[in-house]
């Protein structure tokens, strides 16, 4: 069963969309497999954004990631990472479709709700600083077997 980390940032807790984003991964099938709800330091937020550490953005996400309460997430499923990535939409809020998370609530190429984990390798990397391994429950749900096309 594929993981992945999905955060819903400091913009959307404010704006008191973690339900309704949590709605939408469950509706799709997918399995919360471990959340947290903090407040990232600046050491975790460098840490996390590391692979954009000589970009101009950098420091304005870290600044941002660092400004409320995020949830993090472990999302489970078969396809775990793409689906995420297809749910959140683009990354910039004016130019994901309809429909998407940002589509539907993010205006700002900052403020862009939602953070997935693009790849398995980000994924294993990203939910290990957030999770320990004995924090990530797995467990069947019965409905998988209407939503796992993979079981045939």
């Amino acid at each position: 069963m594929e993981q992945t980390l999905m955060i819903i940032k400091p913009d959307a807790v404010q704006r008191r969309l973690i339900g309704r984003i949590i709605s939408r991964l469950e509706d799709k099938g997918l399995r919360l497999a471990a959340l947290r709800l903090l407040w990232v330091d600046r050491p975790l937020a460098e840490e996390l954004y590391s692979v954009h550490a000589q970009k101009p953005f950098y420091e304005p996400l870290v600044e941002f990631i660092t400004r409320g309460p995020i949830l993090a997430m472990v999302i489970a499923g078969p396809g775990a990472i793409g689906i995420v990535r297809k749910l959140m939409g683009a990354t910039f809020g004016t130019e994901a479709e309809p429909g998407s998370i940002r589509g539907d609530f993010a205006m700002s190429t900052r403020y862009n709700v939602v953070h997935g984990s693009d790849s398995p390798e980000s994924a294993e990397r990203e939910i290990g600083l957030f999770f320990a391994p004995e924090e990530i429950i797995d467990y069947e749900l019965d409905l998988c077997r209407w939503t796992d096309t993979s079981k045939g």
